[in-house]
């Protein structure tokens, strides 16, 4: 086991605890708060970019992202504790599995070929076709067990958006040439020590790392609930 996957191993389940006190807590307002801090460094980092390269196309990219950012805090700050788990297993559950069967399986199968190359060159077909097959699996379970697939089927889309999200981010990391989201910031000591709680040193992160999947995924369950 790598090291890198026993940092994600270990952040995402201590921020799986700190999630299930908060989700219970008061209606899930710390869970809220929580979530909305993590929003706002995210946005730091994402600003920070702006160190290396500020040209239009990649600021029109960034603002994208930023509302991204927002537009999942509403969405969060509208639903309640049994939508969460939707978005807990669809989400983050897909970035858990994706990585642990890329892992465990990636190049087995499709030996000579990688899904999105050029974006993420270390993303596996293994890896991204299982997580989002257990992702919608879970999400479908649980609304099975609590019988509300009429209103609530758009979250089975949360795998599947979790990936578009950790691409989208990836492309623009790639653009603004930089390895992590924290790879500017991180260099402030107290920055560090802050990135600290996600599992960011260098080479390993930042906020915008852990929520960017979450950010992208919620933002179009916003539009989707808007809309419908």
């Amino acid at each position: 086991m790598d090291k890198n996957f026993k940092v994600r191993v270990t952040v995402g389940l201590s921020m799986f605890a700190v999630a299930l006190i908060a989700l219970y807590t008061f209606d899930a307002v710390p869970f809220r708060i929580l979530f909305g801090l993590f929003a706002l460094v995210a946005a730091v980092e994402l600003l920070s970019f702006f160190k290396r390269r500020h040209k239009a196309e990649n600021v029109i990219l960034a603002i994208v992202e930023l509302l991204f950012l927002v537009c999942s805090v509403i969405f969060i700050a509208r639903i309640d504790v049994n939508h969460f788990w939707y978005i807990i297993l669809g989400v983050p559950g897909y970035d858990i599995f994706a990585y642990l069967f890329g892992k465990l399986f990636g190049g087995k199968v499709f030996k000579k070929s990688r899904p999105f190359p050029h974006i993420s060159k270390n993303k596996t077909w293994e890896g991204t076709i299982l997580g989002i097959s257990m992702a919608v699996g879970m999400v479908a379970i649980l609304m099975a067990t609590t019988g509300n697939f009429a209103t609530d089927w758009m979250y089975l889309l949360c795998g599947p958006l979790a990936l578009i999200g950790d691409l989208f981010e990836s492309y623009l990391k790639r653009r603004f040439k930089v390895k992590d989201s924290n790879e500017i910031l991180i260099k402030n000591p107290l920055f560090a020590k802050l990135e600290m709680v996600v599992g960011g040193s260098e080479g390993h992160g930042g906020f915008l790392d852990r929520i960017d999947s979450t950010a992208f995924a919620c933002s179009v369950l916003l539009l989707i609930s808007l809309l419908v």
